[in-house]
């Protein structure tokens, strides 16, 4: 659920303490899969459009992705991105099969795969671990609402994606994307660059086509950033929009599922499902009212006419990004955009927000995972509360070999949710966050933000951590606003994102935009698992003339 890197962090260290067997294990650049019966790559519309032609079948496609699965996630370039897979997924594609052919199609997703960061329950016999031994035989038997909307709107749930253990909230040293339980998930694009997180799994599964959609969820950038680094849509929608009961928690006033796909298309049919009001999350209690067709408004036009205030927040971090976002302004200008350069919050204000946020998430998470706690098996999960967490890793060598539980241990010394100065920097980081939007919005007379979502993926380096060109992604977080970043371009095969961010509940026409944006680029590329950027021609001949 949470990156929680600063807007303005420019040489944030993620402090990758990754073992030599990484490197060694990325060294070699590994064979690709067997072709698949199906493009691994088609969008869930081009695969619904082929099943009502009779062309395709749900457990056909189910299958293939199966299939996919074993050949570069468990072994081939090995990229760790599914923990579990569901042992119903082809008797689900089956049944759904026989109602179409009965005549009844549930809607856009029917049939469709779909991919749960492994931190949602679901009914299907597996755990949800949060990628911690901990937690390896949590199998509730529980559909998160969230599940239940998207099998309700006929979605088949093929399994359980890797992340950052616990949503990287366990160490202020933690590395992206690794987990105890299933090892580090790994950048399709190149083996050796981080899959961003904490839904890293999720975002790499989508990326390489070992699904067609997935749901991750964010805190702080864990949809956003992931999403980026793998080149593909992410929506951090408005806070309360979906529920988040039975997820597996950081903070009940950040924490949201989103969903990550190859299009906009895809995005908005998963939002349309899984929106909606639900009595156990208070959050959600205008969800319904809120709630849309995010299908209807996406239109190829729909940039015409609009403001879009443009900011420029990371300039001169990244020359190759920045080259990237002009020519993605050039593109939301021949759309008919009008584009306003937008001056954003001083280094202050920034400073502000993270320095509340940081200590409200600890205080949060202590009293979230607790009660989470509570409510598992304890015949299944022994251990019940935060503490006895920290103990159980500190007896735990396989939890610990590369980063520790800083945080852990500092959210077990926090002061409980009621406590007045917890609630008074909660309430002074969200104030703060949608001043910071809502001015910006409002003074420019513009409907979205747009910047880079961050630069290209950083090497994973056991040696000196990496730097990090920065995010977009802490203000829309912390403020409970949508953030939707999609591909705008790539660096030596590298992709990089632009974000828009909008305000409350304004997700459907943040989609929208999105929507025309994606139609005037087309500017997603698909990976080529090489084993690092020396692999691609251009450089492996500069490398070796001779």
């Amino acid at each position: 659920m949470r990156m929680l890197k600063t807007l303005m962090a420019a040489t944030a260290r993620t402090a990758l303490v990754a073992s030599a067997a990484l490197v060694a294990s990325v060294a070699v650049a590994q064979p690709a899969a067997a072709p698949s019966p199906i493009n691994p790559f088609a969008s869930g519309a081009e695969q619904q459009a082929a099943m009502r032609a009779g062309t395709l079948t749900s457990e056909a496609l189910v299958q293939a992705y199966l299939t996919r699965i074993a050949d570069l996630d468990r072994k081939g370039p090995k990229l760790n991105a599914v923990i579990a897979l569901n042992p119903h997924a082809l008797a689900d594609a089956r049944k759904l099969d026989a109602e179409r052919k009965a005549g009844r199609v549930r809607g856009p997703l029917h049939g469709i795969p779909v991919l749960l960061k492994d931190n949602i329950e679901s009914a299907d016999d597996t755990a949800t671990t949060a990628g911690s031994l901990a937690l390896k035989d949590n199998v509730t038997g529980r559909d998160a609402p969230l599940v239940k909307r998207l099998t309700d709107a006929g979605a088949v749930i093929i399994g359980k994606a890797n992340l950052s253990e616990w949503a990287n909230f366990r160490s202020t040293h933690s590395i992206s994307g690794w987990t105890a339980i299933a090892g580090l998930a790994r950048n399709p694009y190149l083996l050796d660059r981080t899959a961003c997180g904490s839904s890293a799994g999720s975002g790499v599964a989508v990326a390489a086509g070992l699904t067609t959609l997935a749901v991750g969820t964010e805190t702080d950038g864990s949809v956003t950033c992931p999403a980026a680094t793998n080149g593909v849509v992410g929506l951090k929608p408005t806070l309360g929009l979906i529920s988040r009961t039975y997820v597996v928690p950081i903070s009940a006033e950040q924490d949201t599922p989103g969903p990550m796909t190859r299009t906009v298309t895809d995005a908005a049919a998963m939002l349309g499902a899984m929106a909606g009001s639900d009595p156990a999350d208070a959050w959600t209690k205008d969800a319904d009212a809120h709630k849309t067709d995010y299908l209807a408004g996406l239109k190829p036009d729909a940039l015409k006419g609009v403001r879009v205030g443009v900011l420029r927040l990371t300039a001169g971090r990244s020359p190759q990004t920045d080259a990237i976002f002009e020519d993605a302004l050039t593109a939301l200008k021949k759309a008919g955009a009008v584009l306003v350069e937008v001056k954003g919050p001083d280094d202050a204000a920034f400073s502000a927000v993270s320095a509340n946020e940081t200590e409200a998430l600890r205080v949060e998470f202590k009293a979230a995972l607790n009660t989470y706690l509570a409510g598992t098996d304890p015949k299944k999960v022994p251990s019940r509360t935060l503490d006895a967490l920290i103990a159980f890793n500190n007896k735990e060598p396989r939890e610990t070999p590369l980063f520790g539980q800083e945080i852990f241990e500092s959210a077990a010394k926090a002061p409980p949710i009621t406590d007045a100065g917890y609630l008074q920097r909660r309430a002074d980081a969200r104030r703060l966050a949608r001043e910071a939007i809502d001015k910006m919005l409002a003074a420019n007379t513009v409907e979205i933000l747009v910047g880079p979502s961050t630069g290209p993926a950083t090497i994973v380096d056991p040696i000196d951590g990496s730097r990090s060109l920065g995010s977009y992604s802490s203000l829309p977080a912390v403020a409970g606003y949508p953030h939707l970043t999609l591909p705008m371009g790539n660096v030596s095969g590298l992709p990089v994102n632009l974000s828009m961010i909008g305000a409350a509940w304004s997700d459907a026409r943040v989609l929208a935009l999105g929507y025309a944006f994606e139609q005037a680029t087309h500017a997603r590329i698909d990976p080529q698992f090489l084993p690092n950027v020396g692999a691609r021609p251009e450089y492996a001949r500069a490398y070796d003339p001779r």
